[in-house]
């Protein structure tokens, strides 16, 4: 399947079809009675007259009217081949369903299919007489390719359909060609940066199967990524070549909001274009789509696929539909792709550094490039951005119009609070997932970011989490990255803000504690209460501060304590939290650690470059707490 030639974009295209015939045969009797339904019913149909026909080659304006037509209907007749004009017209046509991806219907009218196909009969006859005229070796070559992958195409026989009555075979060609001509491109993107890119990469995939098989390509990665955006593109690049569509946006919404029932309705109305359909639960569904879409050739986008409930009522088995079919999957969870081939999924991709600049720049100042006096300003929030396509889209359009100041302004802002917009799109991911891995992701957002996963598992599973199945989980989400806990820049902030909304006016009360100007306060104002989990003192945040253990007391469910840097604490360390399991105290200024010091639960004592030259307790109480 060819995705890679030029768009055939509804900005290109002026006719719905196009009418190549033998007009000796056909003009005065079914090519009339066809043009005239068709118009009849709004279908915009170019038919040639004689005029265009003079001379020996194909004219400048037969070529133009073929390219700009979604359709192109060729009436093979017994004389069809005796035309080299007809000939070249099906050479140029089927140019453009290679490039373009015009879709080419083929009717046989009194002839045999195999005849066209084989050269043979009054087709033989004729390539044989252009051959006596002398026409090129090169040129004959071509005609009969052209005949053979015509004649090779899904279309009708005039002998079989109907039973043979003209005006009952005028009516079916018009059903199916209405369906066709009403089937209008997606709009894709304002600015689609980097999509026909991404577009090659996934007709890569597509080749790797057999063209008549039904394949299906699941696309994954995590919201903003441009899965959608890139679904909608392979949606316009190839919709002409199959006889049915449909693209079911939005199924983890639709889902939630009218069940998969309805979903099922719509598919099949969709496919079989109408509006009858009625489904009352989903085995029926199941059963009718196998049924009523087994033998069509359909293209089927499901976009954002977030249960593998859907995929089994919608899409179970590629049995489900007709040879060449093709299905495609948007998810952010790629263990729902399980069933599908390693070379059926894709794992879409940011956009890189030139295609992140042109994308915001064009939202931001209508043009590829930043205007001169915002060029730094426009790096720093593009490095920000880290080539996600919503963040970079949204900001752009957030700032365009506005001052320097301004800007520095709203970059200041974002540092602090993410984009609601952004937050709201990249939190669905995070709303997925059941409370163990969301707890696990809020303590990789602020305390393990960039771990290897070996090195927190035991301390996480010590906190009662189960670690690995929720690590699991967030690398099939593409909420992290293997074997590092990484996350996108946004994706790690998208977490933090949700721990902010916990207590907004009350950082104390947060379950998670990290940025410093928020930690100085809480510590030195003895703020903290048991809903503190997690707090981290990075470097410099109390710099020079000397803290009492009281500033801690009340942070009895206190489970990762990191302090970075040198920070005094003096005091009774008992009153340290009895539930910690991880304590990293980088350059601890202390020279032992004090015999009362908690360490019932502890399993990660990280004390590296410290002044510490003795330990006051027994060694023996680390073993006995499982520390090793």
């Amino acid at each position: 399947m060819n995705t890679q030639g030029e768009s055939s974009s509804s900005s290109h295209l002026f006719y719905d079809v196009f009418l190549s015939f033998r007009g000796a045969d056909t003009r005065k009797n079914f090519i009339s009675h066809l043009y005239f339904r068709l118009c009849q019913v709004g279908v915009n149909t170019f038919i040639d007259n004689e005029e265009l026909r003079k001379g020996d080659v194909i004219s400048i304006e037969l070529e133009k009217a073929i390219e700009e037509s979604r359709v192109a209907i060729v009436v093979f007749s017994k004389n069809y081949a005796s035309s080299s004009w007809c000939l070249d017209e099906l050479v140029k046509i089927l140019d453009c369903r290679e490039r373009l991806n015009q879709l080419v219907l083929p009717i046989f009218y009194d002839v045999d299919p195999s005849q066209v196909r084989r050269q043979t009969g009054s087709f033989g006859e004729a390539l044989a007489k252009h051959k006596e005229r002398l026409v090129g070796a090169e040129r004959m070559e071509k005609w009969k390719a052209a005949l053979t992958e015509a004649a090779s195409l899904s279309g009708w026989d005039l002998r079989n359909v109907a039973d043979g009555y003209e005006s009952r075979f005028i009516e079916s060609i018009l059903k199916e060609v209405l369906g066709l001509a009403n089937q209008t491109p997606l709009d894709v993107a304002y600015h689609p940066v980097g999509v026909d890119y991404r577009v090659r990469d996934v007709d890569l995939v597509l080749q790797s199967g057999c063209e008549h098989e039904v394949r299906m390509v699941g696309i994954y990665g995590f919201g903003g990524i441009g899965k959608t955006t890139l679904a909608k593109a392979i949606y316009n690049r190839i919709f002409q070549q199959f006889s049915s569509c449909c693209f079911l946006s939005n199924v983890r919404l639709e889902t939630e909001a009218f069940g998969i029932v309805k979903l099922q309705e719509k598919l099949l109305n969709q496919i079989l274009k109408t509006k009858d359909v009625k489904v009352s639960s989903v085995a029926e569904g199941v059963n009718l789509i196998k049924a009523r879409l087994g033998s069509k050739k359909v293209l089927i986008i499901l976009d954002d696929v977030d249960h593998m409930n859907q995929l089994e009522a919608l899409t179970r088995e590629r049995c489900w539909f007709g040879s060449g079919s093709l299905i495609v999957i948007t998810t952010r969870d790629e263990h729902l792709l399980c069933r599908l081939r390693e070379n059926e999924r894709y794992n879409a991709k940011l956009l890189n550094g030139n295609e992140a600049m042109q994308l915001f720049s064009l939202h931001a100042f209508n043009s590829p490039f930043p205007r001169h006096d915002y060029v730094n300003l426009a790096k720093d929030i593009i490095k920000y951005s880290g080539g996600l396509p919503l963040a970079l889209v949204t900001l752009g359009s957030h700032l365009q119009g506005r001052s320097v100041e301004e800007w520095r302004y709203e970059f200041k802002k974002l540092r602090e609070i993410p984009h609601c917009d952004i937050q709201k799109i990249l939190q669905l991911s995070f709303d997925g997932l059941d409370d163990n891995t969301q707890s696990v992701f809020l303590d990789i957002a602020f305390a393990f970011h960039g771990f290897h996963k070996d090195k927190v598992t035991e301390a996480l599973n010590a906190c009662g989490f189960y670690s690995e199945s929720a690590i699991a989980t967030l690398f099939q989400r593409h909420l992290l990255q293997r074997p590092y806990l990484v996350m996108h820049d946004l994706v790690r902030d998208m977490g933090r803000e949700i721990v902010r909304k916990e207590s907004p006016g009350n950082p104390g009360k947060r379950s998670r504690l990290i940025k410093p100007q928020e930690v100085r306060d809480v510590l030195q104002g003895n703020k903290g209460s048991e809903s503190v989990e997690v707090l981290v003192v990075e470097q410099d945040a109390l710099r020079g501060v000397n803290l009492s253990t009281k500033a801690f007391q009340k942070m009895i469910n206190l489970r990762v304590l990191i302090i970075d840097g040198e920070l005094h604490i003096g005091g009774d360390f008992k009153l340290l939290s009895k539930e910690l399991r991880w304590l990293s105290w980088i350059d601890c200024p202390l020279k032992c650690i004090p015999s009362n010091f908690p360490v019932e639960k502890l399993v990660v004592l990280n004390i590296q470059r410290s002044n510490i030259q003795e330990f006051g307790l027994n060694l023996q109480k680390f073993e006995e707490a499982g520390f090793h």
